[in-house]
């Protein structure tokens, strides 16, 4: 698996290298670019934080690129072993009800504009996938009606296991039965960035490990309508939250599992210029665990705003920019979740 992984990375080193002498820097690694609202979509253009290192996440770049409408096409480029571009230009409605469409190394999933859905369905990364790009999709409506909490289900958006390089970006997910995005197990090299978390109750995971490996960016999304895990962050190495949205949290009375950001086990947690609008714990910290937090606003919040210890410094690791704190909730309700912009010929 170890050489597997590093025969992988170098491949995906040079490819950027030719891509950029190309001019085709749109899927490859941006380690040092800075968010800005002039590109296409908003932010960043190519991955960066975390999935922009140990050799950087380009996806399928260099593959066929397809364009699909239907489950078992999507279920056929998406497990293939070769690297695909896959162009979603349509709402696919999974069969069954909850089905899992695995995703192998080396994709890019992208949907045209904002014609790509995928409802009651889950994008499952299995051990061992790694170089994976997720942009520019709807996920949706895989919600049991009475079944809030779906631990008998496990239907998730995404959901990866021990993966590793994977950028999961401008997405919308809503109304998810169980976590909209669950990433675990060991999984390493991961950026989500302006995605848009909506109507959930399980939002999204980090861990189920217990190990201390998970090197994780999050930075520009929107949790708006969900009540707990927004991000839950369990024994990860370093998770670095910058510029992230967070409003109309759902109220119903629960004093302990509705919260915003929590750095759990031995995670190691930076908060940064994010926006906290009528949250209950905005941000917390198991004792074992530390936070740094710095910039950010509280509007209208009660409960837990933890920091102690010393955690890391993000700039040892990669470039970024800070947008301040207070534009936050304009910048990123403008430039969240699917654009128009995106997954359309030279620009995905």
């Amino acid at each position: 698996m170890h050489l597997h992984r590093t025969g992988r990375r170098r491949a995906r080193a040079a490819l950027a290298a030719l891509l950029t002498v190309a001019g085709l820097t749109a899927l490859g690694p941006a380690a040092h670019a800075a968010p800005g609202p002039d590109r296409p979509g908003g932010f960043l253009a190519t991955p960066h934080g975390f999935a922009s290192l140990a050799g950087g996440t380009t996806g399928g770049a260099g593959g066929r690129v397809v364009t699909v409408t239907d489950q078992a096409s999507l279920e056929k480029y998406a497990a293939a072993t070769e690297p695909y571009v896959i162009r979603v230009a349509a709402t696919i409605e999974a069969e069954p009800f909850g089905a899992n469409i695995v995703v192998a190394s080396d994709k890019t999933i992208v949907g045209v504009g904002t014609q790509g859905q995928l409802v009651a369905g889950e994008l499952h990364l299995n051990p061992g996938t790694g170089n994976v790009i997720i942009r520019n999709l709807t996920i949706r409506d895989s919600a049991i009606e009475g079944n809030r909490d779906c631990k008998d289900t496990d239907f998730d958006g995404i959901q990866m296991d021990t993966a590793d390089h994977v950028w999961i970006d401008h997405n919308r997910f809503s109304n998810i039965c169980d976590g909209q995005l669950d990433i675990r197990k060991d999984s390493d090299y991961v950026t989500v960035s302006a995605n848009r978390f909506e109507n959930n109750n399980k939002t999204f995971g980090i861990g189920w490990t217990t190990n201390v490996v998970t090197k994780i960016t999050v930075d520009h999304n929107w949790f708006r309508g969900t009540k707990q895990r927004n991000p839950s962050a369990d024994n990860c190495r370093y998770a670095h939250l910058y510029n992230n949205y967070l409003s109309s949290q759902p109220d119903d009375g629960d004093p302990t599992w509705t919260y915003g950001n929590w750095s759990r086990g031995r995670t190691e947690m930076v908060i940064e210029n994010s926006y906290y609008d009528g949250l209950q714990h905005p941000y917390q910290a198991d004792a074992t665990a530390e936070l740094v937090q710095r910039g950010s606003i509280l509007k209208d919040t009660t409960g837990r705003t933890d920091a102690w210890g010393d955690a890391f410094d993000p700039h040892a690791f990669y470039a970024y920019h800070l947008d301040p704190a207070a534009a936050v909730p304009a910048l990123v309700g403008k430039f969240s979740g699917p654009q128009a912009a995106l997954g359309r010929p030279g620009n995905s």
